[in-house]
């Protein structure tokens, strides 16, 4: 019997040719997996299986990698919409902030430190101003209130991050320290750390609690600011 030789099918070993989009999300793998500190060239290349000189057909240099996945990052942010009163939209989007950031645990410190804001953060902005503009802030409390949220989003991520105990260890962590603080001292110290220790349903991380007092407080200064 003969025996028939296909041609392998080369369409199914032939590698996906490299565009920007693909070094960038490489790139936050790499992030991810490693800290910004293991995003190189020559970690690219490898994980992309090519050569790291090859990635300058897509990327300028290191620093146009940082701009464009601290974008890439914000493009997951859902975009305030007119659609809905400004409070929800905006809380919408800062709860959706939230989120994305606690996924990429290098990303808050980053987009906050590039000077080169791309097209996700452009079109992020832009809508958060229009959504405040058009609820009838005035300009100087829209940067106002832009401040301040970015810096309770951005801030309340860090602190979580920076956390050396796991959320759901809290109690224990709590009743360990109120154990070991001075005998009659610190003493409201004392009863929050065993409040927490005994509370129900473990301490309460609630990014959604600090986002609201703001959103209130914005609302106030709006109605103050319009008499």
């Amino acid at each position: 019997m003969t025996k028939v030789l296909t041609p392998p099918d080369r369409t199914a070993t032939r590698r996906r040719p490299l565009s920007r989009d693909r070094v960038l999300r490489a790139a936050i793998r790499l992030a991810d997996e490693g800290g910004l500190e293991a995003v190189s060239m020559r970690k690219l290349g490898q994980s992309l299986r090519v050569e790291a000189m090859s990635l300058y057909k897509h990327v300028a240099n290191k620093d146009d990698i940082l701009d464009g996945i601290a974008d890439l990052v914000m493009g997951d942010f859902e975009v305030p919409s007119g659609d809905v009163d400004w409070k929800t939209a905006i809380r919408r989007g800062a709860i959706s902030a939230h989120q994305v950031l606690l996924r990429h645990p290098w990303a808050s410190s980053l987009i906050e430190s590039r000077l080169n804001a791309g097209p996700a953060r452009l079109r992020y902005l832009d809508a958060v101003i229009g959504v405040l503009s058009a609820a009838g802030f005035t300009m100087p409390l829209v940067m106002r209130a832009i401040m301040a949220l970015d810096s309770y989003a951005y801030g309340f991520v860090l602190q979580e991050l920076a956390w050396p105990f796991d959320v759901e260890n809290a109690p224990e962590v709590a009743a360990t320290f109120a154990q070991g603080l001075p005998a009659g001292e610190y003493l409201h110290l004392v009863a929050i750390a065993e409040m927490a220790a005994t509370a129900p349903h473990g301490v309460p991380v609630d990014f959604e609690f600090g986002l609201d007092l703001i959103l209130d407080g914005l609302e106030r200064l709006r109605d103050t600011a319009g008499h």
